[in-house]
């Protein structure tokens, strides 16, 4: 079975990726009301090692971005707990579950999670090989480059590859990089040599001819595309496009509603406050993709609006003026 099918123009599958923070449930749906990537994870549901599995596995709802897919992500070091949650997951309709090996956040690794498994590949095995075993779904891996350097980078791959994971996501920059640039993508192409299950390349995807130089440079058999996606909502369709041999016009009406999709997502109860500040972050990213924007950026985020609904009123004449939709 391919799990990473290319479509008919022979555009790779594209994925998009799951972001802590900021790619958050509001930011799935506003996404998917544009479309253009064939799934999406869920930022990661953390397994501690007290977790009550069946309760918190009901954060995850495999409806949320329907008709695209919408993997699961796990983020544990209990290798039981972890095979608990993997099955919590397939009952709730999970089409594949995706172990992390990445998350940098130090609150996160100091409780040996995330990017901490890339410090013992024994232990990244073992809890990769117990989720594998207690499913008949998916079991995929999304992996950085290592920890304090890459010294482990082949012996966490094979460990990966060994636990029976049907493929794999490499981030290439390690847990202290964070997200400086560049991302390494010699390693991704590494890993690729390397390997016999397929690889997804992640990290510095802003552009359709990123994507492109992704593809020729790593031979990456799939695409996962992050903050590139908050900077460009319509990348994936152009990168789409680009492979059909067609062009691809933004629609203007099409951006509107991905903000009253990503407003109305949000829950009830959040305090104004916080939503004029997802907002904010929102267009902070939003206004990299032009140089126009990047000019007024810091003026806008220093707005002190009355409600996030005025903010954004206050916001669209600016992006109408300077993006170039029909």
């Amino acid at each position: 079975m391919n799990f990473l099918p290319k479509d008919s123009s022979g555009c790779p599958y594209l994925i998009l990726a799951p972001m802590e923070g900021v790619g958050d449930q509001s930011f799935r749906q506003a996404m998917a009301s544009i479309g253009g990537f064939d799934e999406g994870v869920r930022d990661f549901l953390r397994v501690p090692t007290n977790a009550h599995v069946e309760s918190l596995a009901v954060k995850y709802q495999a409806n949320e971005i329907a008709p695209i897919p919408l993997a699961a992500q796990l983020m544990g070091s209990d290798p039981d707990l972890m095979a608990d949650m993997a099955c919590e997951m397939q009952k709730r309709k999970a089409p594949r579950i995706d172990l992390n090996c990445g998350c940098p956040s130090n609150t996160v690794t100091g409780r040996g999670a995330g990017s901490s498994l890339l410090k013992d590949p024994d232990l990244l095995y073992q809890i990769a090989k117990k989720m594998v075993d207690a499913v008949s779904i998916p079991v995929t891996a999304k992996l950085r480059s290592g920890f304090d350097d890459i010294s482990l980078f082949k012996e966490n791959l094979l460990a990966a590859q060994e636990s029976g994971i049907k493929y794999l996501t490499l981030h290439p920059r390690t847990k202290v990089d964070g997200y400086t640039p560049p991302a390494r993508w010699d390693l991704i192409a590494e890993a690729k040599s390397l390997l016999k299950i397929p690889v997804v390349g992640n990290g510095d995807i802003l552009t359709v001819d990123d994507a492109l130089k992704m593809l020729r440079e790593t031979k990456c058999d799939a695409l996962m595309v992050g903050r590139g996606s908050i900077i460009n909502p319509f990348i994936f369709h152009e990168i789409k496009a680009h492979f059909a041999g067609v062009p691809y016009e933004p629609q203007w009406s099409v951006l509107i509603r991905y903000f009253d999709v990503y407003l109305s997502s949000m829950p009830l109860d959040m305090p104004e406050k916080t939503k004029i500040s997802k907002m904010k972050q929102l267009m902070g990213y939003l206004f990299k993709s032009s140089p126009a924007l990047m000019e007024k950026r810091q003026d806008i985020l220093r707005l002190i609006p009355q409600n996030v609904q005025s903010f954004l009123n206050d916001i669209l004449p600016l992006l109408k003026e300077t993006f170039t939709l029909r």
